[in-house]
C-alpha cells in the first residue's frame, strides 16, 4: 500500500470526537494509521467559509497512513460533509527504495600494516 499524510484543520472543542471519527472511517477503509501529530492551533493562511460560517483560526493535525488508494477520494468526500472539519488535504509519500545491507567489509589488516611500513 502507498504511504499517506492527511492533514486537516478543525474547530477547538470538537477536536477529540473528530480525531476519533476519523481514525475509525480509515481504519473501515483498510488504512493502517501509523502515527497522529497535533500541529497545534494557528491562523488559517486566509479567511475559509466553510458550512455558512466564516473561519480565521483552526487546529491543525497530520495522519500518517498506509492505505489503498482508493481511500483518497472516499474520505475527502467524507470528511467534505463533516461540519467540524475545515480544510483536508491528502500528500501521497515517494516510495522509497531500501537498500540490503552487504554487511560489513572485513579489513585486510596485514595489508593495511605492510602499506604503513613503505
Amino acid at each position: 500500500f502507498p504511504t499517506f499524510s492527511f492533514f486537516f484543520f478543525l474547530l477547538k472543542p470538537e477536536t477529540a470526537a473528530v480525531l476519533k471519527r476519523t481514525v475509525e472511517a480509515l481504519m473501515e477503509r483498510g488504512a493502517v494509521v501509523r502515527n497522529l501529530e497535533n500541529l497545534g492551533e494557528r491562523s488559517l493562511p486566509y479567511k475559509i467559509s466553510k458550512h455558512k460560517e466564516r473561519h480565521r483560526r483552526g487546529g491543525y493535525f497530520l495522519i500518517d497512513l498506509e492505505g489503498p488508494p482508493s481511500i483518497v477520494s472516499t474520505m475527502m468526500d467524507h470528511l467534505g460533509r463533516d461540519i467540524d472539519v475545515i480544510r483536508r488535504t491528502f500528500i501521497k509519500h515517494p516510495v522509497s527504495k531500501t537498500e540490503e545491507c552487504s554487511g560489513i567489509i572485513p579489513v585486510n589488516y596485514e595489508d593495511t600494516l605492510i602499506a604503513k611500513k613503505k
